[in-house]
């Protein structure tokens, strides 16, 4: 299969269709921008669903937000709109989130996007998921005719520049609180494709509030600012799915990204380029491990771009453990093999010349610069089979140098983004898909730059116990009905989970006793 075509309907998207005009928006000051641009554009209705949402962050900051002579934060942005449009409907479905995330949620949401707004801007909770799973697509369909897909919530604790600094007087939250430098990507497209992404939200939107939506026609007008983002020259794209099993109307699950990925690697001939909040999927780890040991296929350059650190500790024992174990694994595979295996972090300094790590959020594989593929699914055991999860897909034929082209620009200006700059950078080599690793090995070791090694170290490392709660239970793939812990993991974890149980066990007869 190396190098053979690697989207197919029915097994890793679930639509192919035509797209007028694509491309990526990186870091939220690019998508932030293009939202509240084309969402005053809208006339009969935008369509938002995400995984969280707060009313008063700021979609314009610095000077952005000072010529804007209108509402900048998100819930008065959106309630202008309705006042000022007597035709216009906003309707937003927001993961009705678990108490786990109840410090960083903004209260009581329902009533405070629907109290005191138009009675045309709809807010309601999204619960219709797998047992023990999140809905984390982020996406905005607006008037049928522009959509923005990806790892963006229009939420607190995301806004940034392309710069990453290690402080930034703009990168605050409502409350006056500063935060890190935080790295994601977003796509937008326009064409036929849109009409399937609304297919997805008017059921969803049926399913949680009991009631059809009827919308009109996408009108034709620009929606898509001039200048901003990076464009995908494709005439075609494709959506890809992961649901986990429900009960509330019983569907199997649907595992159209777990496919994707892993066929997408396996098809690799020169180069696996990740980036990702996480590191954990079973799938995806056994697909690069599969590939670097067919001897019948070429060496591969394979690098990922990772946080340095998790943003919270309930990340860290969720798939902090399982993540260091399998980057390690994966570089000794490598080693063997005779591949290449790079694991990257990116960081500004502070005045003190003390790291400031940059919070990679983005969820993003291409292979070859023939391929492209961005959403809300983190390579992530839960986003391959449990959570809701969607991604846009981009692939070039051999013969397609305009898509290939446009591919490597995005890569490479990723890549300068996560080195910093410098006139001494050799952009060729950067832009290469051999030899790739060796470069940015180079450039690591120097410690001069914003590109660092990564230490895949795990502040849990070495406990059993933990290790079991890890994989168990915070990274599942499957719905906690549907789950069955000896099929998921490798097959010594049945000795692992035994030894937890029997830790638990005389951890609770030790408390009885006093």
């Amino acid at each position: 299969m190396h190098g053979g075509r690697i989207l197919k309907t029915g097994r890793n998207c679930f639509e192919v269709a035509g797209v007028d005009q694509s491309g990526v928006y990186v870091d939220a000051e690019e998508y932030y921008t293009a939202f509240h641009m084309a969402a005053r554009e809208a006339r009969d209705y935008i369509a938002i669903s995400g995984w969280q949402f707060d009313s008063e962050v700021a979609l314009l900051r610095g000077k952005s937000a000072q010529r804007e002579t209108g509402e900048v934060r998100l819930l008065r942005f959106l309630d202008s709109l309705c006042r000022e449009n007597p035709t216009l409907r906003i309707y937003i479905l927001a993961w009705d989130f678990s108490l786990i995330f109840m410090h960083e949620r903004e209260w009581m949401q329902e009533i405070v996007f629907n109290w005191s707004t138009s009675d045309r801007l709809l807010f309601r909770f999204d619960d219709k998921h797998a047992i023990g799973a999140s809905q984390h697509q982020k996406f905005v369909i607006i008037d049928g005719a522009a959509a923005f897909l990806g790892g963006m919530d229009l939420c607190a604790g995301r806004w940034d520049d392309r710069c990453h600094r290690a402080v930034n007087p703009d990168r605050v939250n409502p409350d006056g609180g500063a935060y890190g430098p935080y790295h994601d990507v977003q796509a937008y497209f326009t064409g036929e494709l849109i009409g399937r992404l609304l297919e997805v939200f008017t059921e969803r939107w049926k399913l949680c509030t009991g009631n059809e939506l009827s919308l009109p026609a996408p009108r034709r007008r620009r929606y898509l600012p001039a200048g901003i983002g990076t464009p995908i020259k494709a005439g075609k794209a494709a959506l890809s799915r992961t649901q986990g099993q429900t009960f509330v109307q019983v569907k199997g699950p649907v595992k159209e990204i777990r496919s994707l990925y892993v066929d997408a690697i396996r098809a690799a001939r020169e180069l696996v380029y990740i980036e990702n909040q996480y590191f954990s999927s079973y799938a995806v780890y056994r697909a690069l491990i599969d590939r670097m040991e067919d001897e019948t296929a070429p060496p591969l350059d394979i690098v990922l771009i990772l946080p340095k650190k998790p943003s919270a500790l309930v990340e860290e024992i969720s798939v902090g453990l399982l993540q260091a174990r399998i980057l390690s694994i994966l570089r000794q595979t490598a080693q063997r093999q005779g591949h290449s295996f790079g694991v990257y972090y990116s960081t500004s300094f502070d005045e003190a010349g003390e790291e400031v790590p940059v919070y990679i959020h983005s969820k993003l594989v291409m292979v070859d610069d023939r391929f492209a593929t961005i959403g809300s699914a983190n390579t992530t055991n839960r986003s391959m089979g449990l959570d809701t999860e969607i991604n846009i897909s981009w692939e070039a034929s051999l013969i397609d140098l305009r898509l290939m082209r446009s591919i490597r620009k995005l890569r490479l200006g990723l890549l300068l983004e996560h080195i910093g700059p410098d006139r001494h950078i050799e952009k060729r080599k950067v832009a290469a898909t051999r030899g790739i690793v060796e470069y940015l090995d180079f450039i690591a070791e120097k410690r001069l730059y914003k590109l660092q090694k990564h230490s895949f170290s795990s502040y849990f490392e070495g406990s059993d116990f933990l290790k079991t709660i890890d994989e168990l239970l915070l990274d599942p793939e499957k719905a906690v009905i549907e789950e069955n812990v000896f099929e998921i993991f490798s097959p010594d974890m049945g000795s692992v989970f035994s030894e937890g149980m029997r830790f638990l066990k005389n951890w609770v007869s030790r408390k009885k006793a006093g």
